[in-house]
């Protein structure tokens, strides 16, 4: 099921996300979020919530961005800024204001970090803030015909010594701007900083804190892999400039980070809902997908009999005891999703060129998706793989799922005689059948 939302019932909240806090801890997370963020009335709120984590041991590297920041600066002394491919040009009379602006929020963040008022989510606090020139830079120089003068790139990311502060138990604050060898200064994107650092450090999760995770049509696209994220860049005009430039970097850094994370900064709590729940509330990405089917294992088994008593007691599945999924558990077929079974199949061979598929079970949290078709295609592919060329199903509640699938209706007579005779346990069930030579 779904893990408790902590506004419904704090103290179940709390129960389920423990297993969260023990895989977190240790780990190191690079979490991004614009000026954007830091403007926002309830910002302090995130500042406690950076605070929770590094409490719970989890190694901090927060990059901040300085957009909305950096134009008014730059407005009230007119000069406003050229931006070629949305990256802005900085000429060099920009460098000293640009720096302050920057200087201002790391300071900012510096302070309400080293918060530890009584009556505050930070009383007793004590966290460490370091940051430095840990970023080295050079010039972005000119493209396209175009100078982007003191705008600059990211050159390397002096690991290292974040690595270091990191095993301190220091929170490490990193600005978007970096030092050529040369000792020049130059304005950065935050994202691109991010994204360095996540690789350099091949951190655990790299965390982009927007305006809001990704919609399609409306509906919340909860897991991409980057091999589909890449697909809406190529290919959807429709997204904003800020989703474009993270969904970029979670592709840029799939092959070493293992999860990208997208999530609404407004949003009171989304941080800890997305990173001690199940679900969260935002947008993942990650190189291969979420959701892990794999042959079912000894393990597995109180799991399965979770998710099929529900259905078993409504009569749509026959009863299989413990003993009985313990001796049968080299046919079945898990869908996993961090360590949850949340659908499930039987492959049963019935001769040399048949067998049945049983026990099809999708909780009904996951439903509604691609789960069912996909753990189908893995079984048919398994039994494909087994040198079988039919595949039967016995079902009394899902005849059109089947249908749907290829299969179609038969009689018991087409059922190897071993099965026919298995048959009339008074269900009634209708026979499916489907050829996949």
């Amino acid at each position: 099921m779904h893990s408790p939302n902590p506004s419904q019932n704090p103290i179940q909240w709390f129960r389920h996300s423990a297993p969260y806090i023990n895989t977190h801890r240790g780990k190191t997370f690079v979490i991004m979020f614009g000026g954007e963020a830091v403007a926002h009335a309830d910002f302090d709120r995130l500042i406690h919530d950076f605070a929770l984590l590094h409490s719970l041991g989890i190694r901090l590297v927060l990059v901040h961005g300085a957009r909305p920041q950096i134009d008014d600066a730059l407005s009230k002394i007119n000069l406003p800024t050229d931006k070629s491919s949305h990256l802005r040009i900085t000429p060099p009379a920009a460098m000293p204001h640009i720096l302050a602006a920057v200087g201002a929020i790391r300071l900012h963040l510096e302070s309400r970090l080293s918060m530890g008022l009584a009556n505050s989510p930070m009383f007793g606090s004590r966290i460490d803030v370091v940051s430095g020139n840990f970023i080295i830079a050079r010039p972005y120089g000119v493209r396209d015909g175009i100078d982007h003068q003191m705008t600059g790139e990211v050159r390397s990311i002096d690991d290292t010594a974040i690595r270091h502060n990191l095993s301190h138990n220091h929170i490490v604050i990193l600005s978007p701007i970096g030092f050529s060898m040369s000792g020049d200064v130059f304005n950065l994107s935050a994202e691109e900083v991010a994204q360095h650092t996540a690789r350099t450090l091949q951190a655990d999760k790299l965390i982009f804190l927007g305006e809001d995770a990704l919609y399609q049509h409306g509906k919340l696209i909860r897991e991409l892999t980057t091999a589909q994220a890449q697909t809406l860049l190529d290919g959807d005009d429709d997204l904003d400039e800020q989703m474009r430039r993270f969904l970029a970097c979670a592709v840029r850094v799939g092959d070493v980070v293992e999860r990208t994370q997208i999530l609404p900064f407004a949003k009171d709590g989304a941080l800890l809902e997305e990173l001690f729940t199940r679900d969260g509330l935002g947008t993942m990405i990650t190189r291969t997908p979420y959701d892990k089917i794999r042959p079912a294992v000894m393990g597995d088994v109180l799991g399965l009999l979770t998710l099929l008593k529900p259905l078993e007691d409504a009569g749509i599945l026959i009863k299989r005891p413990q003993e009985r999924l313990e001796s049968d558990i080299e046919h079945y077929t898990i869908i996993e999703r961090d360590g949850m079974v949340v659908g499930c199949a039987a492959l049963y061979s019935l001769d040399d060129e048949s067998a049945e598929i049983a026990s099809i079970a999708i909780h009904p949290d996951y439903r509604g998706g691609s789960r069912g078709d996909d753990l189908l295609k893995f079984i048919e592919n398994q039994a494909k793989n087994s040198g079988l060329t039919k595949l039967f199903a016995l079902t009394t509640h899902t005849s059109h799922w089947f249908i749907e699938h290829g299969f179609f209706e038969t009689n018991v007579l087409a059922l190897p005689q071993a099965r026919q005779a298995r048959y009339h346990n008074g269900r009634n069930s209708k026979i499916f059948i489907k050829h996949i030579v």
